[in-house]
């Protein structure tokens, strides 16, 4: 039996990024939640409450893109010069917030410029983020073996469009995480703004599944060619089933239930997503097949990724079950 190796990259990559989007996707949150709450004391409960993990979430950004560097060179090669400004504007504000996380704390007289630079970077990191994917998805231009656009193919109304429901995202993921690690006012704040943040979520999830399957042909086949419109046609009915079980949980205000319900989300948004873009990585351009690395070459880093991924969900498990439970004011710093 042959093992289709380039499909089990595809795989590997769509977990990272996954576990990105659960990992880094409620720390982004908490930034874009920061304007929400003007006390410093509920700022600094917010902060300390991923204090200790915050900065090993990007892990899985890196095994992302270096998966897909090092498994799909020419899908690299072609996506990296069409997304340069959204990329780098992610990477600004990945560095900015990471900055400021750290200076709030050792610069109390500055503490408000930092606490924009933090907020701010959240907001232009989960901004481009979602206008990346929105450009992947309404495909790019190759020419040969390389990109063939131009420079502001990026930025489109569906690629903003992609942008702010992202952001609506994961603030509803940074509301519903404070609800596992908060208490008292601040804690009755989350379950008002994960409210909210959930309507607009689940409205920018309907637009945007609603305009995906007529961005290009094969899309709408995807999604509704018949036989296999009977399996997708059960992604939508999931997320109106895990949004009507979100509501009771916020109801009867339960403490886990919303974010785990949020990530099952994420989890179907991600589904959708591999249904429109499979069995392409460059939509429409280039298959998985065609922009695989050598054999060899995957079959090696396959051993490193079988050995290093159980080491790193390892050790962030064991991360995040020692830091359980609520947050007060302590923080390692």
């Amino acid at each position: 039996m042959t093992i289709d190796l380039p499909t089990i990259w595809a795989f590997i990559i769509a977990f990272a990024v996954f576990a990105y989007v659960v990992m880094d996707g409620f720390d982004l949150g908490l930034g874009l939640l920061f304007p929400f709450f003007k006390s410093h004391h509920d700022r600094d409960v917010i902060m300390n409450s991923v204090a200790p993990v915050w900065d090993g979430n990007e892990t899985w950004l890196v095994l992302g893109g270096g998966g897909l560097m090092a498994a799909f060179p020419l899908a690299y090669a072609v996506l990296m010069p069409a997304l340069y400004t959204p990329v780098i504007a992610m990477l600004l504000g990945l560095i900015f917030r990471g900055v400021a996380f750290e200076f709030r704390w050792r610069a109390r007289r500055e503490g408000n410029f930092w606490d924009v630079a933090f907020a701010a970077g959240s907001l232009l990191a989960a901004l481009a983020q979602g206008v990346a994917l929105g450009a992947i998805l309404q495909g790019v231009t190759v020419s040969g073996r390389a990109y063939g656009g131009g420079w502001w193919d990026w930025l489109t109304p569906f690629t903003i469009l992609t942008g702010v429901a992202l952001v609506v995202g994961y603030a509803l993921l940074g509301a519903t995480w404070l609800i596992m690690k908060s208490e008292g006012s601040l804690l009755d704040r989350c379950y008002q703004l994960a409210q909210r943040f959930a309507v607009a979520t689940i409205a920018g999830m309907a637009v945007v599944s609603a305009w995906t399957p007529f961005l290009a042909h094969d899309y709408y086949r995807h999604w509704f060619a018949w036989p296999q419109v009977l399996f997708t046609a059960q992604v939508p009915l999931l997320v109106a089933i895990a949004s009507v079980g979100f509501f009771f949980a916020l109801r009867h205000r339960r403490s886990y239930w919303p974010f785990l319900i949020a990530l099952a989300l994420f989890a179907l948004g991600l589904i959708g997503l591999g249904i429109s873009l499979y069995p392409y990585v460059v939509p429409r351009s280039i298959t998985i097949w065609d922009a695989a690395a050598p054999t060899q070459s995957l079959v090696f880093m396959l051993v490193g990724a079988a050995i290093m991924v159980p080491i790193i969900l390892a050790y962030t498990g064991y991360a995040y079950w020692v830091f359980r439970g609520k947050t007060a004011d302590e923080g390692y710093h």
